[in-house]
């Protein structure tokens, strides 16, 4: 197995644990009907896209929800709903991260946007690590510099950005369609699953 000089992390399923159902359990129970099929919904018409991009802002979004609820929900109660799938931080995790760090360049690549950021911070204050900037030479999140995975364009900006050639940088990433597009750029992948410890990333090191 090659060496690496760059390891690259995904955020969300990768160092912050998710359950996208709890979201969807949250908008069922202010009163959103089939909140899966607006799911796609919203995807089939970009609005994700354009949140994840930063194109759509945190009001914007919020807004368009509140049509989507038949009785009045406040702002903070869409936020909370839309929070609920961030189950939060394993400070084990952390800390791991933080020893690769010490020896190899970390940087960060997320499809994340305003409204999750501001609450993934509000976690990480109540924490030993205070902020992602702690463990990374860099944090990439979508939303600020309006683009997003698969896209292979997304891969060649951040690796130009961080100085390195796709070969010498390790991909850590949940989710297979990511994985696929950092594959185009020759990207090294590791496909993160419930079966697999963030140790792993030792063999590459």
């Amino acid at each position: 197995m090659k060496r690496v000089k760059a390891l690259l992390f995904d955020l969300g399923g990768v160092i912050v644990n998710l359950d996208y159902h709890k979201t969807i359990n949250a908008f069922e129970a202010l009163g959103v009907a089939n909140t899966e099929s607006l799911y796609n919904q919203f995807n089939q018409t970009e609005i994700f896209d354009d949140f994840e991009t930063g194109s759509l802002s945190g009001k914007e979004f919020i807004n368009l929800m509140k049509h989507q609820i038949p009785t009045h929900s406040s702002e903070s109660e869409i936020k909370k709903a839309w929070n609920a799938m961030i189950i939060g931080f394993e400070e084990a995790k952390l800390e791991q991260i933080k020893r690769y760090s010490e020896r190899i360049p970390c940087y960060l690549l997320s499809n994340t946007n305003e409204i999750h950021l501001e609450y993934i911070q509000t976690l990480l204050g109540k924490m030993s690590f205070k902020n992602l900037e702690l463990l990374f030479n860099k944090c990439y999140y979508s939303h600020i510099i309006g683009k997003r995975k698969p896209h292979k364009e997304t891969f060649e900006w951040v690796l130009y950005d961080m100085g390195y050639v796709p070969e010498d940088v390790l991909f850590i990433e949940d989710s297979p369609q990511h994985i696929e597009g950092a594959k185009t750029t020759n990207l090294n992948t590791l496909h993160f699953t419930n079966e697999r410890s963030i140790e792993e990333i030792e063999y590459w090191l």
